[in-house]
């Protein structure tokens, strides 16, 4: 009889422990689902952003929502002024969370060998050989002047200083190297490229049209300009005043 008590109190014990765990599970999942649903505020794309678009230039492509928080996309971005200075990396599509992944600071997109177009210009790419481009020496950052030599009537005129290269493409020849693979000095004299050169220069649409015309029906040639280049003096060159000019 003393035993079936026992037993009967251990059962009844055990029911209670079991209903207050359960209890407790239950209450925890509830906790974890309203944890869950709690809304919060997330910035979302509401018009299509292109790549490159500045993060100052989103606030009219952008609204605020609010989502559950297990919808919130971690990394989400819920201030524009966290995204400062910098530009999105993809076009954005209407609907999605913004995201910190997807900017970067502009210097990061900049392909390499290449320099940011100015403000204001657009790019046009000319082919030349290599004598044409300061014997192939031109790197992107360089600044040249523009010259165009027509055959009819048989002129050269300088059309444009101080212009940006933002692109060289066109390897020029391996240079020699010694017994011990040392590349030679500048005074042991510079592979001259082995083929042409695609120079793409920075200019304004006005300005685009000067080269243009001078690659359709003349000639271009470019020299290399630095902050001390003497840039005065120059006038249309004829086979009239070619011999009277001062060159001194």
């Amino acid at each position: 009889m003393r035993r079936r008590l026992l037993a009967a109190v251990a059962a009844l014990l055990l029911a209670v422990l079991g209903t207050v765990v359960l209890l407790a599970y239950v209450r925890g999942a509830d906790s974890r689902a309203l944890a869950g649903a709690e809304p919060v505020d997330v910035l979302v794309v509401d018009q299509l952003v292109a790549e490159g678009t500045p993060a100052e230039d989103l606030a009219a492509s952008v609204r605020t929502e609010q989502v559950p928080a297990k919808a919130a996309v971690d990394g989400r971005v819920t201030d524009l002024a966290d995204l400062a200075g910098q530009v999105a990396t993809a076009d954005l599509q209407p609907g999605e969370q913004l995201l910190a992944s997807r900017f970067a600071a502009p210097d990061a997109l900049q392909t390499p060998g290449t320099v940011a177009v100015p403000d204001g210009a657009e790019e046009v790419s000319v082919l030349l050989d290599p004598q044409r481009a300061v014997g192939g020496r031109l790197v992107a950052g360089d600044t040249v002047g523009v010259f165009v030599s027509l055959d009819e009537p048989a002129t050269t005129h300088v059309i444009l200083h101080r212009v940006v290269v933002t692109q060289v493409q066109g390897a020029p020849a391996p240079a020699d190297t010694g017994e011990e693979g040392a590349t030679q000095t500048a005074s042991a004299g510079s592979p001259a490229p082995t083929g042409s050169l695609m120079v793409t220069l920075a200019v304004t649409a006005e300005q685009v049209e000067g080269v243009v015309f001078g690659a359709e029906h003349g000639t271009l040639w470019l020299s290399l300009e630095t902050d001390g280049s003497d840039v005065d003096g120059t006038e249309v060159i004829t086979p009239d005043t070619v011999y009277g000019k001062d060159y001194a």
